[in-house]
């Protein structure tokens, strides 16, 4: 049967909570993979088929993954964000799919339901992920609302204590697999139209009235441990398993999207490591023209930016774990989620596709370290946010700061910003201008790239203050300066360019060969 899937705690937590050290808990992660992913299969094998077989699978369970994601007075181990965020590292650094496996019963999951179910639902929930390896997921986009979640149609209606949801859901991670959904709808009146807001519901599938149909299942490119599909709703779920926002419903979709952004560098982390560890290798030991890759100029290039990469999202890390906790409300932090996830993303594509280039022909199939990470990194740039949208989001974000600030000049502004208050003085050359608040959309995804590494390299310096090392500190500042210069070249030229329709009229180039 094959099963489908997608620093320490203190001495005093540690004491309280009566759990093994942080340390301790992944090193029995990573002798579980191993002997799932090495000793009894080929995880190269395993990667090119749809799923993962289910001894495979309840081997890694058995360590308790999910734990991280619990609060300690359910039995987990507090719901900490750097174990968050080292759990989904130590996983991504073998499996892609299982790292995001993780964070999707974490992040879009477990945080939730522990910062906003109702407490008679929590322990029942809670029990079912620690005792039976349960899972969760969460269910936003609709066929036809992709990006447009506020318009989603998926609605409910209340009677007798009870919801009743109707809609599709469609691209949710684990599905047909998961045993919990965290379900977004919105209200419908007595008129049948849709209210504004946007409510959260626990769905539990093992109850026959809370059941959800798949419809189909995708062929999806890449992650092939992960199911997804289109499914259909058509629910009753109690009144008890209805979360409860703060404030509305579409603060808390924001925080909880934003947290989860947040965490995208775990899963980076140990992928881009995978592939500069890899990528070293191959290279110390591939030999042409008689001396090795390594010892190539444009190799050493690519390991260099390989490495500001690893740089980067370990600043990213560390960030997110001291930013991010439960108990931060991440409601006005989309500016920087938004370049966390954007930027962090762009790097796992960027490594995979140096890793392929590095590797060469046979680095080009799906049982390939590089072939299979080149197609598992890639979605991440989409889903959560297409990241062309999030670098939109990011500028006019920084617009209306500036405006409420009074300020025009990006550098001034970027200088007196706590995001990036270190590192404007690193590109005031680049960012030295003016901004016309009434950019064209292509150029506030331009200008968002930028804002996004500045916010970045402000993360490095800040690990760089702490005692990270100082060496690979200043190759992932040195990486973030040209790439800065690079996109506000582009940023700076301008390019009216639309689409010229009808374009085949007078264009068949073999019109114009002269015989």
């Amino acid at each position: 049967m094959t099963r489908l899937i997608n620093s320490e705690h203190d001495a005093s937590t540690q004491e309280q909570t009566k759990v093994p050290p942080l340390s301790e808990f992944i090193d029995t992660l990573k002798v579980k993979m191993k002997s799932a992913f090495y000793d009894k299969n080929d995880i190269n094998s395993l990667s090119i088929k749809r799923g993962l077989p289910e001894g495979a699978f309840r081997e890694i369970m058995s360590a308790n993954p999910l734990s991280v994601g619990i609060p300690a007075e359910y039995g987990g181990r507090g719901g900490l964000m750097h174990e968050n965020i080292a759990l989904m590292a130590a996983a991504s650094y073998e499996s892609l799919a299982l790292s995001l496996t993780f964070g999707i019963n974490s992040a879009l999951f477990l945080q939730p339901v522990a910062k906003y179910a109702k407490e008679e639902v929590k322990a029942s929930v809670f029990k079912r992920f620690l005792e039976e390896q349960n899972m969760g997921g969460l269910m936003i986009t609709e066929p036809d609302y992709g990006s447009d979640a506020l318009n989603m149609q998926t609605f409910y209606t209340e009677e007798k204590s009870n919801y009743y949801i109707k809609g599709k859901k469609h691209w949710a991670g684990l599905t047909g697999w998961a045993d919990f959904w965290l379900v977004a709808a919105r209200q419908q009146s007595d008129s049948g139209d849709l209210l504004r807001d946007i409510d959260f519901f626990i769905c539990d599938v093992s109850i026959a009235e809370q059941k959800i149909e798949v419809e189909e299942i995708f062929e999806n490119l890449g992650l092939y441990m992960i199911p997804y599909g289109r499914n259909h709703i058509d629910v009753k779920i109690p009144e008890k398993q209805k979360l409860d926002p703060k404030t509305t419903g579409v603060k808390m979709m924001l925080d909880l999207l934003h947290r989860s952004r947040m965490q995208f560098p775990g899963m980076a982390m140990g992928f881009i490591k995978r592939m500069l560890d890899e990528a070293i290798a191959h290279c110390k030991n591939r030999f042409v023209g008689g001396k090795s890759l390594f010892s190539y100029d444009q190799v050493q290039n690519r390991l260099a930016k390989l490495q500001a990469s690893y740089t980067i999202c370990s600043a990213m890390c560390a960030n997110s774990s001291e930013k991010a906790g439960l108990d931060v409300d991440l409601v006005p932090h989309g500016l920087e989620a938004n370049a966390v996830k954007s930027v962090v993303t762009d790097l796992m594509q960027d490594a995979a596709q140096s890793l392929l280039q590095l590797v060469g022909a046979k680095a080009y199939r799906l049982n390939h370290i590089a072939g299979r990470g080149t197609s598992d990194s890639r979605p991440f740039q989409i889903f959560e946010g297409s990241n062309d949208i999030l670098y939109a989001q990011i500028s006019e974000g920084l617009v209306k700061l500036m405006k409420r600030a009074k300020e025009n000049n990006l550098f001034r502004f970027l200088s007196g910003f706590e995001l990036t208050s270190q590192s404007a003085n690193f590109v005031k050359k680049q960012v030295n201008f003016n901004v016309n608040f009434q950019m064209s959309q292509r150029n506030l995804v331009s200008l968002g790239k930028v804002i996004g590494r500045v916010v970045s390299m402000n993360q490095v310096l800040n690990i760089m203050n702490k005692g990270f090392r100082d060496d690979l500190a200043k190759g992932g500042i040195t990486m973030l300066q040209q790439e800065i210069s690079e996109l506000m070249a582009g940023f700076l030229y301008t390019d009216n360019r639309n689409v010229v329709d009808e374009y085949e009229d007078n264009s068949f180039w073999l019109n114009f060969v002269s015989l």
